[in-house]
């Protein structure tokens, strides 16, 4: 499985970005699918998750403004409004395959810099 991000870039505060994470390769084999953000210095965070019942789970600080979803069924998309600086960060499209409910493999994209100024 191969991941592909794109769409990051530079923001207002306030403004709006959609990001989009390509699939390819084995993707029936994937299970949970989503976006995490790292910024230097911190761990990488989980930004919104899709599991394999489809209930998308996002992160409490971009709820109401941030929304996951299936252009088709290779590509993911994260739809980003009213972004916030604290928003700024590498965004990177992961997967997993599972084999009785326990992660097998996980896949990450090389990731996409976004970056909100005040």
């Amino acid at each position: 499985v191969q991941l592909a991000e794109s769409g990051g870039g530079l923001v207002q505060a306030g403004g709006s970005l959609r990001l989009s994470c390509t699939m390819s390769g084995d993707t029936f084999i994937i299970v949970d699918k989503g976006w995490y953000r790292q910024v230097p210095g911190k761990e990488r965070e989980e930004v919104a998750i899709q599991d394999s019942r489809g209930r998308i789970i996002y992160a409490d600080s971009v709820k109401g403004r941030f929304t996951m979803s299936r252009e088709n069924t290779q590509t993911l998309t994260l739809q980003m409004d009213s972004l916030k600086p604290e928003a700024t960060g590498v965004y990177y499209c992961h997967a997993n395959s599972k084999a009785l409910g326990v992660v097998r493999e996980e896949f990450w994209g090389q990731g996409t810099q976004v970056t909100v100024s005040a």
